[in-house]
Formats: structure tokens, C-alpha cells, sequence
């Protein structure tokens, strides 16, 4: 298969449970494509499910026919080629056309092959008017087309943040995702490290949060031998602020209630100096035994990776840390996962808000006084980050805040959004 009939399949067979990049990777494991075949396959399915509104936006107005209609295939093929003469520019406008009637010619027949050429070269950057078509169009709306997301979702954007942040959000969930990574600080130092000329495209970040293990890098193939023998691992920065919050200390005891795949227990293994014990919770074994992986990988001993639910987990012993990563929207990191933005919906949020409120009060239980609590999200909602935080407070009177974060997507570069407080047990 081309790189092309793979990333319609991956299309035609994501449903609401399923991933698209595990429907990738295994179509992957199958194909005999080159590595710059299996890169545009990546490119075409994340950039496709992204845009996928705006594609349907703009064939609508030049669909001759009720698109409503028109068959579930025949709308991914529309929408790949769209995609491409849209945002691809290195992809030549002549490829992109022939190969999807290629495709409607496939799995259609040659009456809707003829139908995709002859929409899909009547299509150029001339007769495309994206702005000037939206221009009159509320602001939420008006965005939602622009960037390719629902419009509910731009609307609480806007109300939330402006529109100029709000624009600014949302453009960053569209551009490729930075690869950031942290050093392990058992085995290397950012100052040795970073001076190897193998990494001497790398941008550290600023440690101005504490967070200067942190760098990112394009070289994928020159960081494998780094990641295979544990000397860094794949982080984004804003998930490390809310280890840093925690603050766990050599010595101590914490508990990691969402723990998988366990990037937020190795840096706290890390930063306890490997001296300790952290106890990872997760639902899935699967996932569990992913975790162990990773602990090892890194050369951390002191993580206690269990299969457990966060609702119910009981643990004889003093706790000094918890640390809840919470089940969230997900908001904060849509540019990751390309599906995701269409996925999420108010009355999902609603669900998750009671059982992040849940798994809080299970969580503050685990603690004596003088613990730590640290409750964190990806997502960028008030609802499931200071509203969630000040509710906890309310109906926990023994806790106080004593610092939270708030980090909204491309607010600095390569950082993605979400959200981390830290709470104190004042009282029994």
C-alpha cells in the first residue's frame, strides 16, 4: 500500500474508542514503506484529522451534491486531498490530485474518481478565499474554521482567554509537536551532556522554573542510543512543573495515583536521588508493565509499579507525597493527539470534573498532616483546574494552596498546556 492508501484506512477504521496512531503504527509494521513514505503516511493522517472541519468547509462550497450525504470514504478522500493542496506545499499539486482518484478509482469505482479530480482541480490557493469567506462570521465560528476546531471549544476559548490568546492557542495545536526531553540525572548533568557535539542542535530550556534538565531536539536518530540506555527520556516541560510542585525529597515516601507510562514518577525518582520509595498506580497492566519498563530503562530502583484504581487505593504506612495526574479533556495537548479536539465535548468535560472531585477527596485521604498534595491536569479548562482546586478547598478545609500553574499551549515555545497546584495537609 502507498503512503496514502494507509493513511485512508487508518481514517476509515478510527472509530471513537480507537487511536489513530496505534491504527498507524501497526498498518506501519505491516508495509514495506520507506521511511520518508511512512513519515507523509504520519503527516496525512494527524494533519487530515486536524483540519478535518476546514476540509469539509471548503469542499462543501465546491461539492455539486448534498456532501451530508456522500459516502464516509469518499469524504476521507476528499479531505486527504484537500489537506494536502491546503498545507502541503512540497507535496506538487499534480500528486495530490492524481493519487486521490487513485484511491476513489480503488475503493469508489470511476464515476466518484471522476468526481474527486474534477472537485479537487478546481481547487488553488486562488480560488480559495479562506478569510474572506469567514470575515463576517462570529468570532467563534469564524476561528473554529480557520484553525479547524469545534466551535464550541473556540467559543470557550475566547471567553476564557480573549481572542487574540485564544487564536494563538489554537494555532499551536495545529504546528508539529516539539520533542522535548529531560537527562537523567543519575547518570549524566545538562552542562556534559549538551556540550557533546551530537547535540549541538539542542535548546535547552530556560531554568528560570527550576526545569533545566529539560532541552529539545529534532535529531530523532541521534537521540535513540540516549533514550535505549536511559540517559534521557521524552517529557514535555509542563509535565515536570508539577514534579517540581511536588518537591518530593530523598528519603520519602510518594504515591503516583495515575502513574502510566511513568514520565512524572522517573523525574521524581530523579530528584529524590533515587532514594526512596514511589509507588506507581495504574488500571491497565499493560501499562504497568510499560512503566516498569521505563524505571528500569532509566536505572531507577525505587519505584513500586502496581495495578490499582486511584478510587479505591489503600496504602498501610506513612504517605509523605501524593501526586494525582488526573483523567482529563485533555485540552492542553490537541496538537498531539490529532483526533482528540473532536472527541472531547461539554458533556464529556462534565464527566470527567465528578471524577477528578472523586479521585481528590480518595486522594486526600491517603494523607497525615504536614503531607503533600499535588493535583495535576493537561488540560486548560477552569472548570477541571482553579475552579477544581477551590472546590477541593471547600470541602477540605484541612488543606491549604500554596502554589499552582497554569500553562496555556505555545505560551512558551514547545510548551505544552496544563495545569498543576500544590496542596498542604494543615490538620488530621
Amino acid at each position: 500500500m502507498t503512503a496514502r492508501e494507509i493513511a485512508l484506512r487508518v481514517l476509515i477504521d478510527l472509530d471513537g474508542m480507537k487511536k489513530s496512531e496505534e491504527l498507524l503504527n501497526r498498518m506501519l509494521e505491516r508495509s514495506s514503506l520507506e521511511r520518508n513514505d511512512r513519515a507523509l503516511a504520519r503527516e496525512l493522517v494527524a494533519g487530515t484529522l486536524k483540519y478535518r472541519l476546514q476540509c469539509d468547509f471548503v469542499i462543501e462550497r465546491f461539492y455539486r451534491h448534498d456532501y451530508a450525504k456522500a459516502a464516509e470514504v469518499l469524504k476521507h478522500i476528499l479531505r486527504l486531498g484537500v489537506y494536502q493542496l491546503l498545507h502541503l506545499d512540497r507535496v506538487p499539486r499534480s500528486a495530490a490530485v492524481n493519487e486521490s482518484v487513485k484511491l476513489a478509482r480503488k475503493f469508489k469505482g470511476e464515476h466518484l474518481a471522476k468526481l474527486v479530480n474534477g472537485l479537487l482541480r478546481n481547487l488553488s490557493k486562488a480560488t480559495i478565499d479562506l478569510e474572506g469567506w469567514t470575515a463576517d462570521l462570529p468570532e467563534a465560528k469564524r476561528l473554529s474554521i480557520l484553525y479547524s476546531y469545534p466551535e464550541w471549544l473556540t467559543s470557550r476559548w475566547i471567553a476564557n482567554y480573549g481572542a487574540e490568546t485564544a487564536a494563538k492557542m489554537l494555532a499551536y495545536g495545529n504546528q508539529p509537536p516539539a520533542t522535548a526531553y529531560r537527562i537523567n540525572l543519575l547518570k549524566s548533568d545538562p552542562e556534559t551532556l549538551l556540550a557533546t557535539p551530537e547535540l549541538s542542535d539542542a535548546k535547552r530550556v530556560s531554568d528560570d522554573e527550576g526545569l533545566g534538565s529539560f532541552f529539545f531536539s529534532k535529531s530523532f536518530d541521534r537521540m535513540e542510543p540516549l533514550l535505549r540506555d536511559g540517559v534521557v527520556s521524552v517529557q514535555n516541560p509542563t509535565q515536570g512543573l508539577a514534579c517540581l510542585l511536588a518537591a518530593p525529597q530523598p528519603g520519602s515516601t510518594v504515591v503516583d495515583l495515575c502513574a502510566a507510562p511513568g514520565g512524572k514518577s522517573t523525574f521524581m525518582a530523579e530528584l529524590m536521588q533515587n532514594r526512596g520509595r514511589i509507588i506507581a498506580l495504574d488500571r491497565t497492566p499493560a501499562k504497568v508493565e510499560r512503566l516498569a519498563s521505563n524505571a528500569q530503562a532509566l536505572g531507577i530502583t525505587i519505584i513500586e509499579p502496581r495495578e490499582g484504581d486511584a478510587l479505591t487505593f489503600e496504602l498501610e504506612g506513612a504517605v509523605d507525597t501524593v501526586l494525582l495526574d488526573a483523567p482529563c479533556t485533555g485540552t492542553g495537548v490537541l496538537g498531539r493527539r490529532a483526533e482528540l479536539r473532536w472527541r472531547t465535548t461539554p458533556e464529556k468535560l462534565w464527566e470527567l470534573v465528578e471524577l477528578q472531585a472523586a479521585m481528590l477527596d480518595h486522594a486526600a485521604s491517603l494523607l497525615p498532616a504536614g503531607g503533600v498534595l499535588v493535583y495535576a491536569t493537561c488540560s486548560v479548562e477552569p472548570e477541571e483546574n482553579e475552579q477544581q482546586a477551590e472546590a477541593f478547598l471547600k470541602r477540605h478545609p484541612e488543606f491549604v494552596a500554596e502554589q499552582s500553574r497554569l500553562t496555556l499551549p505555545g505560551a512558551h515555545e514547545g510548551f505544552d498546556g496544563g495545569f498543576a497546584v500544590r496542596f498542604r495537609k494543615t490538620e488530621s
